[in-house]
């Protein structure tokens, strides 16, 4: 530890058993709690840090996503999700991931015109679709695919070549919602539909996806707006469970699409990617309005195991900014479709009973993003085993970014967590025949 470091610029810790005790430099950020550096306390001390869940621990240094839970607020590059989700398009917002600002009206052209020619796929992969079971399920197509990418794509796999790492940045934001539309007609035993280059990216999913070759589709503006605000909405959202995983599969020189596979199957995880599909659960077993009542009192019963899905977030200790985003768009579509399904307005009496309940309002239990886009998509048409599907299209530019700047961090090393040991200690082996 450098002795000219201010002591207001170090965090002491102190062994109680043995009163050694050492200054660790703290890391502050732009915004944000401060940290404290403990990579010298091993080697000095011989000492582990221990932090199941990784909930007290920054990973990493990034300028991408920052998130005050207590206040509700997510930016992105400093910009606000509300403000970008109202004004902007995700094409914009995939660039300012990456790039780190907001594009000129000359860069954002050329920008979607790249991701715009590389939206097709190879031909040969729509024989690797036809390997997997007819019943197979979207986000396996979906890991699958995107891994055997790199079998496709040799000239952009090399990560220490910068225009190799932009390449496969477009290919994947460009192909991705290829391949899930293409996952949902295999799975729904119908023909791939190929990707058009006078649509915008929301609208050429929609159109891959829920288009047939025997008739005209015009896609609805509303949806598509929609579609496209759900994307922005989940586009990047700091070190979740599946951006960690990118990384750390990253760290160890992995190619891009093989990261890209192992955050697609970590974001499977039902407590990650599948809550808005339990949403729809968790509907369908209230069964009716009149019935909100009993449930909601189940919810507050700490010893009754259920629990109002879609409400409340770990991160978010206020009201999840994208949830208000979402909530409109919510509405903007239900009145397009003019749907009258008793789900859907199952779902809205529960949202107004639970915001006018003290005891969700005193414990910050507000719907979050996941309530809402559950309800879209269902109203879209999306069958609940495409909700994860369509996180992962909207969330790959985040995993992008998030190993783009992972790579070319000069600090960058392989991800190696330690472990505290609580298993038998050392004992000699015992032949066979002298066991009894």
């Amino acid at each position: 530890m450098p002795s000219e470091l201010p002591k207001e610029k170090t965090v002491t810790v102190t062994d109680n058993a043995d009163g050694r005790s050492w200054d660790l430099p703290k890391v502050e950020g732009e915004l944000g709690a401060p940290g404290f550096d403990v990579r010298s306390l091993y080697s000095a001390g011989h000492l582990l840090t221990y932090d199941p869940g990784f909930a007290s621990t920054g990973s990493c240094l990034s300028r991408i996503t920052y998130i005050d839970g207590e206040k509700g607020v997510l930016l992105h590059r400093g910009y606000p999700i509300d403000q970008l989700a109202e004004h902007s398009d995700f094409m914009e917002v995939c660039y300012l991931l990456l790039d780190g600002d907001l594009p000129s009206p000359a860069a954002k052209a050329e920008f979607e015109s790249a991701i715009t020619y590389h939206t097709m796929l190879h031909e040969q992969i729509a024989n690797f679709y036809r390997g997997f079971r007819r019943d197979a399920h979207p986000m396996a197509i979906m890991v699958g695919v995107v891994g055997a990418l790199s079998a496709f794509y040799h000239d952009s796999t090399d990560i220490r070549d910068p225009w190799q790492r932009t390449i496969a940045s477009h290919r994947l934001i460009a192909k991705m919602p290829t391949i899930a539309a293409w996952a949902y007609k295999y799975h729904t035993g119908q023909p791939f539909m190929y990707p058009r280059n006078n649509l915008t990216y929301a609208e050429n999913f929609l159109q891959m996806t829920f288009s047939v070759p025997c008739e005209d589709f015009k896609v609805n503006p509303v949806l598509a707006r929609a579609m496209d605000r759900i994307f922005i909405l989940h586009a990047d959202h700091e070190q979740n469970a599946s951006t960690s995983t990118v990384r750390i599969a990253g760290s160890s020189g992995a190619n891009p699409f093989a990261c890209i596979a192992a955050g697609i199957a970590s974001l499977w995880g039902p407590a990650h990617g599948g809550a808005n599909e339990a949403v729809l659960m968790m509907l369908n077993e209230i069964g009716h309005k009149d019935r909100i009542p009993e449930f909601i009192k189940r919810a507050k019963d700490r010893d009754d195991p259920f629990r109002l899905m879609g409400f409340g977030h770990r991160v978010y200790k206020n009201y999840d900014p994208r949830a208000k985003v979402m909530q409109k768009s919510c509405y903007e579509v239900l009145e397009a479709l003019g749907l009258q399904d008793p789900l859907l307005e199952l779902a809205m009496e529960l949202e107004r009973i639970a915001l006018e309940d003290e005891y969700f309002v005193d414990h910050k239990l507000f719907p979050n993003v996941d309530f809402y886009s559950g309800i879209i998509l269902k109203a879209m048409g999306f069958p609940t085993s495409m909700f994860t599907v369509l996180f992962a299209v909207a969330r790959t530019v985040g995993w992008i970014a998030q190993w783009k700047e992972m790579i070319e961090d000069p600090d960058q090393r392989i991800s190696r967590p330690r472990q505290v040991y609580i298993g038998e200690p050392e004992r000699a082996y015992v032949p066979l025949e002298s066991r009894g």
